[in-house]
């Protein structure tokens, strides 16, 4: 890459990055009460975002052959587990994510 199109390359990306962070104060300002449909996906996103992750995550596991999706199916006990005792998302994601990792990385 020449140095022009590194400068185009990153302006649009910080073009970009700005419009997407302004966007939605221009569109849904402080006094201005949201819009029905914006909060109903706020209620229902999360949950349509964890499902689309379960769904990824065992999209390649084969039952029949190698370890069975062990290491998979353990990651998601912890993380229903840990997000029925505690009730936090991130938390949940991120230790059945280091979870699942370990496992693969030194026992599986």
């Amino acid at each position: 890459m020449s140095l022009a199109q590194q400068i185009i390359t990153i302006s649009v990306v910080v073009f970009g990055t700005v419009l997407t962070r302004f966007i939605p104060f221009l569109l849904f300002p402080p006094g201005k009460t949201t819009p029905p449909y914006v909060q109903y996906l706020g209620s229902v996103l999360p949950l349509a975002v964890l499902g689309l992750l379960v769904v990824y995550c065992l999209k390649d596991v084969t039952l029949l052959a190698g370890n069975h999706g062990i290491p998979e199916f353990i990651g998601i006990a912890v993380v229903a587990g840990l997000h029925l005792w505690k009730g936090q998302m991130l938390l949940s994601i991120a230790a059945g994510t280091i979870t699942y990792m370990m496992l693969v990385q030194f026992i599986f």
